[in-house]
């Protein structure tokens, strides 16, 4: 599901702990570290996206986490044509993504990498809420900077209820 201006809908995670501190993923066999994100699939929300690649990527279900925030608008990076498949090409241009802000109110003990047949991540560690860009591929950096910078200040007030977007 590509939108006219050749941008898939997709949704990134940014899950913290008590602490503030961001989960990272290791992508499988690279040594590439990322939040967890996925493509929005035709008649399903951002919402419920989120919570569908929450679960396939981290092993977390609603009742683990809280929503502190989403970003108003899409958030989009354009994917170097090196890397974009060969059939997409010329109708392809990248990402738009709705970012959310997570509470983990379950357990570290919670995360399991390998909730689903096909895990996207091999490692997983906490780090500080301003992790050095330079760690994600260069393509998502702006888009990085941006979310963070946009959901930081929902970290110091309290959780809200689930969004019910349709």
């Amino acid at each position: 599901m590509i939108d006219k201006d050749g941008y898939r809908p997709n949704v990134g995670i940014i899950l913290c702990n008590a602490k503030n501190e961001v989960f990272w993923g290791k992508r499988i066999r690279e040594h590439s570290w990322q939040f967890p994100q996925g493509g929005i699939k035709q008649g399903e929300s951002p919402e419920q996206a989120m919570y569908r690649e929450l679960h396939e990527e981290v092993g977390l279900h609603p009742h683990h986490v809280k929503i502190l925030g989403r970003t108003k608008d899409w958030l989009r990076y354009d994917v170097p044509e090196q890397w974009i498949k060969r059939e997409w090409r010329g109708s392809y241009k990248g990402q738009k993504q709705i970012w959310y802000l997570l509470r983990l109110v379950g357990r570290d003990c919670d995360v399991s990498l390998r909730a689903t047949k096909h895990p996207e991540f091999d490692a997983w560690r906490w780090n500080n809420y301003w992790v050095p860009l330079e760690m994600v591929i260069e393509f998502k950096r702006d888009v990085y900077r941006r979310a963070l910078s946009e959901l930081e200040h929902h970290l110091h007030h309290g959780a809200r209820r689930p969004l019910h977007s349709a």
